[in-house]
């Protein structure tokens, strides 16, 4: 099957300043790809690039096999864009401007938009501008949902959602992937893209870090391990042990880092007074972090 995206050597700046450099990846059909960064990583310039709303410097970028600079139009016709920075026209109600987002589709009435509405619990007929943030949020994913798109390109989609909204976004979410449809979410919400990816590349100042499947990422963090001791332990306690590296101390609190097997670290809790002890799997946020201290470390 063709790919939905596929970069090589991608390459934005603007004058001077660093959008994107040499970035090369693949997102297939029916998976949602998750696009992790801080904010000015290079997220928001990736998804423009793929719209044509702006043109790269050098490299090759294809949507749905079609080049995006040639084919733009083609492009456009099947995807849906929630930008990050969203502005609608505040004069109108929701429900006048996906009637007008629907009729430059060749949508009659409001496509989906309704029933869409109808889940994010959107009121359509108060003017935009006298809606809330969130709810203007609930339009912008309305208007990216309501011609049924091959691909949906989601610059942070739940920034200003409630938690029940945020619930109702995933289930959409799931149901588009079922049928075979592609997701980008581009997001720093390291919690959502946990939950919602199927793969997960992390950039890092304009170059990719790394392309992985979640459940690899995870499988190549951390385990947290809290223990509380009658009496702090020495500071070289477990120093030498192999695969556990000391975080912090909190008193008679140590957090642990641990990798691989467990059996050393147990023994060695148990020279102590243990009088409580914790661990919890590393998320992606721990991969997160851990990345970017150590291109901190090397930067430096």
């Amino acid at each position: 099957m063709t790919a939905v995206i596929r970069a090589e050597g991608l390459t934005k700046f603007y004058g001077a300043s660093r959008g994107i450099s040499g970035l090369s990846l693949v997102v297939e059909p029916g998976e949602v790809f998750g696009f992790l960064g801080p904010n000015g990583a290079g997220k928001t310039t990736t998804i423009r690039l793929m719209l044509d709303l702006i043109r790269p410097t050098a490299g090759l970028l294809e949507v749905f096999g079609l080049d995006v600079r040639k084919q733009s139009v083609a492009v456009r016709s099947r995807a849906g864009y929630l930008p990050g920075d969203l502005h609608l026209y505040e004069r109108l109600t929701p429900r006048e401007y996906l009637r007008y987002v629907a009729a430059l589709r060749g949508l009659e009435g409001l496509g989906e938009g309704e029933a869409l509405s109808e889940r994010f619990e959107l009121e359509l007929d108060r003017p935009i501008k006298a809606l809330s943030k969130g709810n203007r949020q609930k339009v912008g994913l309305v208007q990216a949902f309501l011609h049924r798109p091959d691909l949906l390109l989601l610059d942070e989609p739940t920034a200003g959602l409630d938690p029940l909204v945020q619930q109702t976004f995933n289930e959409l979410l799931r149901e588009v992937v079922a049928e075979g449809r592609t997701v980008f979410l581009s997001s720093h919400i390291l919690s959502e893209v946990q939950r919602l990816a199927d793969r997960v590349a992390i950039i890092r100042e304009g170059s990719l870090e790394l392309v992985e499947a979640v459940e690899t990422l995870r499988a190549r963090a951390f385990v947290h391990v809290e223990a509380t001791f009658a009496q702090s332990p020495p500071q070289e306690a477990f120093a030498s042990l192999p695969g556990v590296r000391e975080l912090e101390r909190r008193g008679p609190v140590v957090l642990l880092a641990l990798e691989g097997s467990a059996d050393p670290l147990i023994k060695a809790l148990a020279r102590y007074e243990v009088l409580a002890l914790d661990s919890h799997e590393a998320d992606l946020e721990d991969v997160f972090l851990t990345l970017y201290r150590e291109g901190s470390a090397g930067a430096s």
